[in-house]
């Protein structure tokens, strides 16, 4: 990437910033599927500090800026659930997704241990479904949403990142 990228588990104090990168980078989403009443868009910081709570979010940071964000959980079931991977526009295309789809399953190989990982985009999402396809993502299901939006939900088994190494 060419710049100093930190990435590290997010504090409580990360979450406003969180909120307002999730906002940016989710209008392009929006505007993909002519739909601004998308999750991400509506989620209140309340609503976000208890997504924290409940699971694991990590952040990237150039200096003290945060510039990208994934989180998730582990379920009873041992699937691990990875959401909002989220770059900020102007750091896309260098690789951080990918380092960060990659820390976030690297944590949830430890305790408690996932079985799989399952996440999901937008069908018209294809730069989020290259990036899936290229970590060992396979679709396993899709569901309309609505009119325009069907999202399809892609797995893996843990223990099948090639890039771990890398990471």
């Amino acid at each position: 990437m060419g710049m100093s990228v930190t990435i590290s588990a997010a504090s409580a104090q990360d979450a406003e910033h969180i909120l307002k990168l999730q906002y940016l980078c989710y209008q392009s989403e929006a505007e993909l599927y002519g739909d601004y009443t998308i999750e991400p868009l509506t989620q209140t910081l309340d609503d976000l500090k208890a997504e924290l709570g409940r699971g694991h979010c990590l952040v990237a940071r150039l200096g003290d800026e945060v510039v990208a964000s994934v989180r998730g959980y582990v379920e009873e079931t041992g699937t691990a659930r990875i959401a909002k991977l989220i770059v900020h526009p102007r750091l896309r295309h260098h690789g951080l997704g990918g380092r960060l789809l990659d820390a976030i399953e690297n944590h949830f190989t430890g305790e408690p241990a996932a079985k799989r990982f399952q996440l999901f985009t937008g069908h018209r999402s294809e730069g989020n479904l290259r990036l899936y396809r290229s970590r060992g993502y396979l679709p396993v299901s899709t569901e309309q949403i609505g009119p325009r939006l069907r999202l399809v939900t892609l797995e893996k088994p843990a223990g099948a990142n090639v890039y771990a190494a890398s990471a």
